[in-house]
């Protein structure tokens, strides 16, 4: 005969086993889910003005200021596998030296199917939009894309992009902000 915690062992080792293979199931399952969401971005506008910088007061350096508009139903993503959606406008464009520009403009976390239909009229860039070498003068134009990044309950994190515009040309600096 087993003893009473070796019984309790071999159940709890079957009920562990068990919930690893539904959870694996329940992870490639989702990978199975696939949706397509759309979205339409239009840049209202995009100023470059020259400015001093916080954390060198005598240098100046150019910043840039982005007014858009989004419009997206992000609700084919959301099944019973999705825990959250992280959101976010990317702008993209290449320097005088070549490098690839990759920034983050603005963000929004959306939690419920409900909220997934993201507008924003005349929305302001979040975070800054600044060049590290100096100037956006002679920059290629930039592109701006949605794309959004898909949190399961289990599983792996899943990225996808719903919208992006075609290039916009980086205008010349204007005077410092006061």
């Amino acid at each position: 005969m087993h003893s009473a915690l070796a019984r309790i062992n071999n159940v709890s080792s079957l009920f562990s086993t068990c919930l690893m293979v539904l959870l694996a199931a329940v992870a490639l399952s989702s990978l199975f889910a696939t949706a397509d969401p759309k979205g339409k971005i239009d840049v209202v506008s995009l100023k470059v003005y020259n400015a001093k910088a916080k954390r060198y007061p005598f240098k100046e350096q150019e910043f840039g200021f982005v007014k858009f508009d989004i419009d997206a139903d992000l609700s084919p993503l959301f099944h019973w596998n999705t825990k959250q959606l992280f959101v976010y406008l990317e702008a993209e464009y290449a320097n005088t030296q070549g490098v690839n520009n990759t920034i983050v403009l603005w963000d929004r976390i959306v939690r419920r199917k409900e909220d997934a239909h993201v507008v924003v009229a005349s929305g302001r860039n979040k975070y800054k939009l600044k060049e590290l070498y100096e100037s956006f003068k002679n920059t290629s134009p930039a592109t701006f894309s949605l794309k959004y990044n898909m949190m399961p309950y289990v599983g792996l994190l899943m990225y996808g992009e719903a919208a992006r515009t075609e290039g916009h040309e980086i205008p010349e600096a204007r005077d410092a902000i006061a």
